[in-house]
């Protein structure tokens, strides 16, 4: 599958994207590219040029309107516009010469835009008025964004985590913590952290692109990269200052994450209580739930319980763990897994709708029927979970 996988390890924003992007292009594509920008209006001209970042060689998309220079991450400047509402905005966007799907596109990012001020001014869409990102310049990394994704036509879109930054940034209600509060609610559901640098990394814009863009929040897949691209930021840390695009195929199936492994080590715990507790866990949502014969000391015989859980669960199932067990201490241990991507679909068969579970990825595929669903039809038919297994298989 053609994919783009956007690496975040130093932040988003617009025109970082943009230029990442940019460098995907060859280079009649770029020019085009170039030509449909310079024709949008609103006095927008983009400005392409060459830079690098601790040595990296990279792309910078500078954006003048009217031939003066601004950048989203000087949240305090606004000179080019008054603070504008969303249905000037789309009104703008609308006069654009550019199809209707990029149109749409672009003012549906908008509207996530507006959507966390909304909620984090307590108020209603219509009553939002941007600032920083209504400027043309904000308005043209967005277009830019939407143009070059429809040029570059990825099958799916996966992000990094996003480095979001520390510290605080100045913006037009005054001064506030990193992640900005509106940044902070459009990456709601997405993967971010926080490093040492006490800079503003992921900007409004950024965050909306992606949140309306990107379909997975991932490491990168497995994939065969055909091409890479680096878009530069403005400013200078120890770090480079850069997002980088890898566009290529991938096997989208075969996936990996980080999981929780508890552990507890138990002797005085009858069958029916270790069966209970293990019922509970899994009711709860644990991934996986099990237990061992194991020989403590003194000889004793005893069952070590595992739980298998999602990473930001550890704490509440080690909770679970201590008070369904009789264990005064639990162990956890995080663990890399590689795992297939899952589909359950439902069949129809002799003996009724069965689920099928399948699994893709690493080069292989494989599918189960789901257990729940043949016993139950081993028991409306009167026959053996084997016979059903077998019919159902057939089919």
């Amino acid at each position: 599958m053609r994919t783009l996988y956007l690496q975040c390890l130093m932040g988003a924003a617009g025109d970082m994207i943009m230029a990442a992007l940019f460098e995907l292009l060859n280079e009649d594509e770029q020019k085009d590219f170039l030509q449909t920008m310079n024709s949008l209006g609103l006095g927008i001209h983009a400005d392409i040029s060459k830079t690098k970042k601790c040595g990296i060689l990279g792309t910078r998309i500078e954006i003048s309107i009217d031939g003066e220079i601004e950048d989203e991450h000087s949240h305090h400047h606004h000179h080019h516009d008054d603070h504008k509402s969303l249905s000037e905005i789309e009104k703008k966007i609308s006069a654009m010469p550019i199809s209707d799907n990029l149109k749409k596109d672009a003012s549906n990012v908008y509207r996530l835009l507006a959507d966390a001020e909304a909620k984090v001014h307590d108020c209603e869409v219509s009553q939002i008025h941007f600032h920083e990102i209504g400027d043309a310049d904000a308005i043209a990394d967005i277009v830019g964004v939407c143009i070059l994704l429809e040029k570059i036509a990825p099958e799916n879109i996966v992000c990094s985590a996003i480095n979001v930054g520390g510290g605080l940034v100045k913006c037009a209600h005054g001064i506030l913590p990193v992640p900005a509060p509106a940044t902070a609610l459009l990456l709601s559901g997405i993967p971010i952290f926080s490093g040492d640098i006490k800079s503003e990394l992921c900007t409004p814009t950024g965050a909306a692109l992606i949140k309306y863009f990107a379909k997975t929040f991932s490491e990168m897949p497995q994939m065969t990269a055909e091409k890479f691209g680096y878009g530069m930021g403005k400013k200078d840390f120890d770090s480079a200052n850069c997002l980088r695009a890898f566009l290529g195929g991938a096997d989208l199936g075969a996936q990996k994450d980080e999981v929780i492994k508890l552990e507890c080590n138990v002797d005085d715990m009858t069958g029916e209580a270790l069966a209970f507790a293990k019922e509970i866990l899994l009711k709860q949502g644990a991934l996986d739930v099990w237990s061992q014969n194991i020989q403590m000391k003194k000889g004793r015989h005893g069952f070590l319980i595992s739980c298998l859980c999602e990473v930001e669960k550890a704490d509440f199932f080690a909770a679970l763990m201590l008070k369904h067990t009789a264990t005064f201490g639990v162990r956890k241990m995080q663990c890399a897994r590689y795992k297939l991507e899952r589909e359950v679909c439902k069949t129809k068969t002799a003996l009724g709708e069965i689920r099928i579970k399948t699994g893709r990825g690493y080069g292989v595929e494989k599918s189960k029927p789901e257990y729940e669903d043949i016993a139950q039809a081993a028991r409306d038919a009167g026959i053996s979970f084997g016979e059903a297994l077998e019919k159902i298989k057939k089919e």
